[in-house]
């Protein structure tokens, strides 16, 4: 079992709550920050492209150019946390953020989005060291809790961002991004003043490159103490993932006419209902159920879901899936980082969510390419045809095939225990 050390090796049940909150606000900022850009990044790159097929084109490029460097910079950010503390990482990547939100929102041409989102790809390593921090400060058997602490925040980031992206898009699609700069600053002043570290000098190592870039990183996460086959699940998991964000946008334009306040409000109701099964049901349903048999049921409900956004023929519809799809399966994620958190050393929790957060950011450089020729082999169809979503059913199937591996592996597992037992 894995040691975990509080903050600056301080043991005080009152200091890691105050930590967990310090970091449930940095996160809530940033994630709204992110959100306000989501419902309007599609119509910027639209002011410079002249056909649906040309701006789903150049949205997937702008998408994949922030896949491939947030996949090469979150393991060796994360590898860096765990040898200078996670504070100034985070630090480092807010600022990275609220520089691009700014540059985005000054663009001219389509060459500066595209140049700007990689540099932002490379700087933006949040969520990994988010984790981290919060595996620091807390035992194994809360983790599976905390996480869901944050992925709530996540949800209300959620609920803020794109309600306000959306509102502000209206007006212009280039003042969410200069908003989202603003938070972003205030963030980095309250990260800077507020945030403790979490990683006590004892509990850090040295930096080592052959350890912390992509490949080895990865390679590290699929030999890590008997949760391996998890990091095909959580590929497949994350490619799905990844193609709805990259286009919820514009199927939803294509399919119901919506604009940025349409998909704002759609945004709203997704982090709500995080928010709700994160941050309140998650803890009473980990009381009742294993995480194996969450992140399991929670895998079959993610296909439905994705099924049911690409079928609906009426976008009132959509709020109708979001509500029962994260009521059956908003649990999943957090239950899964829980168990490959726990299966990894203390001293290597950067680095170890490091690795997941540039498996999932390989995801998002694979994503773009598959979901926008996807969406843009059915873009000419008209409005309401159910074939418009076929990113969607690719979606289910993807994470039909995550649940059929994990239910198998955690099937095995049972039986391996019982049988050593």
């Amino acid at each position: 079992m894995s040691a975990y050390v509080t903050p600056a090796e301080h043991g005080r049940p009152t200091e890691r709550k105050a930590a967990m909150l310090f970091i449930a606000i940095t996160v809530l900022m940033d994630m709204m920050a992110i959100g306000l850009i989501i419902p309007v990044l599609p119509h910027i790159v639209g002011q410079f492209t002249t056909s649906n097929e040309s701006q789903t084109f150049w949205f997937g490029v702008v998408t994949f150019t922030f896949g491939v460097a947030n996949f090469i910079g979150s393991p060796i950010l994360g590898a860096l946390s765990d040898r200078y503390g996670r504070r100034p990482v985070l630090l480092l990547g807010i600022a990275g953020l609220g520089l691009s939100f700014v540059v985005t929102g000054l663009a001219t041409a389509l060459w500066m989005v595209v140049a700007v989102r990689l540099f932002s790809g490379a700087m933006q390593s949040n969520a990994a060291v988010a984790n981290a921090y919060v595996a620091d400060i807390s035992p194994p058997n809360e983790r599976a809790r905390r996480f869901g602490m944050l992925g709530a925040m996540f949800g209300i980031g959620f609920i803020l961002g794109p309600v306000l992206g959306g509102l502000l898009g209206a007006i212009d699609v280039r003042w969410p991004f200069f908003a989202a700069g603003a938070l972003a600053l205030l963030n980095w002043l309250y990260g800077w003043f507020v945030l403790p570290e979490s990683l006590a000098p004892a509990q850090r190592r040295a930096f080592e490159w052959k350890r912390a870039h992509p490949l080895a990183a990865l390679q590290g996460l699929a030999q890590l103490r008997g949760v391996g086959p998890l990091v095909l699940v959580i590929a497949l998991a994350a490619l799905a993932q990844f193609v709805l964000h990259t286009t919820w946008v514009l199927y939803t334009h294509f399919k119901f006419g919506w604009g940025p306040a349409e998909v704002g409000w759609s945004l709203f109701t997704v982090g709500a209902m995080m928010a709700l099964v994160q941050g309140f049901l998650l803890k009473h349903l980990l009381a009742r159920f294993s995480p194996r048999r969450l992140a399991g049921f929670g895998l079959i409900a993610g296909s439905l879901t994705y099924l049911g956004y690409g079928a609906v023929p009426q976008g009132w519809m959509i709020y109708g899936v979001i509500v029962l799809g994260t009521l059956a399966g908003g649990g999943a994620q957090a239950a899964i980082q829980s168990i490959v958190s726990n299966a990894a050393d203390a001293r290597e929790q950067g680095q170890t969510l490091g690795a997941v957060a540039s498996l999932n950011s390989l995801m998002a450089v694979v994503a773009p390419v598959l979901g926008t020729a996807l969406l843009a082999f059915v873009s000419h169809r008209p409005p309401g045809d159910w074939l418009i979503g076929l990113p969607f059913y690719f979606c289910a199937a993807l994470q039909g095939v995550a649940a059929l591996l994990a239910i198998r592996f955690f099937r095995r597992r049972k039986a391996l225990a019982a049988a050593s037992a």
